[in-house]
């Protein structure tokens, strides 16, 4: 079963996809924010072109474990997401996704310009990876 995992920002939706046997987490695209409806058709769009089991949507909280603000509008996403799809929606929490991400870029050694910009497609990357590895153990 092939997994969606989803990198949800105020401006940018990191997407990025599991293989057949959700074991290696690629990156797929990064949708443009439009409006929460259109953005969550295009992510639906691209889970039933890609004959997708499951979508996970990456959550961030808070130090008290409650949703922050962005944690609270990617569950305003995934409800959304649920009236657009019949794909079973989870979410997942995504701290330090994106400094994650980040950080695997340098050890990799991708330049510093080639770094400079967005990591939202690499968040998404690393919050499947990270859900995938925890459904191993």
């Amino acid at each position: 079963m092939r997994i969606l995992a989803i990198d949800h920002g105020e401006k940018r939706i990191g997407v990025a996809i599991s293989d057949e046997t959700a074991t290696i987490a690629s990156s797929v695209k990064v949708v443009e924010h439009i409006s929460r409806a259109i953005d969550a058709a295009q992510v639906a769009d691209i889970a039933v072109q890609n004959n997708v089991g499951l979508i996970v949507i990456g959550q961030s909280f808070d130090e008290e474990g409650r949703p922050n603000p962005a944690g609270r509008r990617a569950g305003r996403f995934a409800d959304e997401l649920k009236n657009q799809t019949n794909i079973p929606i989870e979410m997942w929490d995504e701290s330090f996704s994106t400094q994650i991400a980040r950080s695997a870029r340098i050890e990799l050694g991708v330049s510093r310009k080639k770094r400079a910009g967005h990591q939202d497609v690499f968040a998404a990357v690393v919050i499947l990876q990270s859900y995938l590895e925890s459904k191993r153990e």
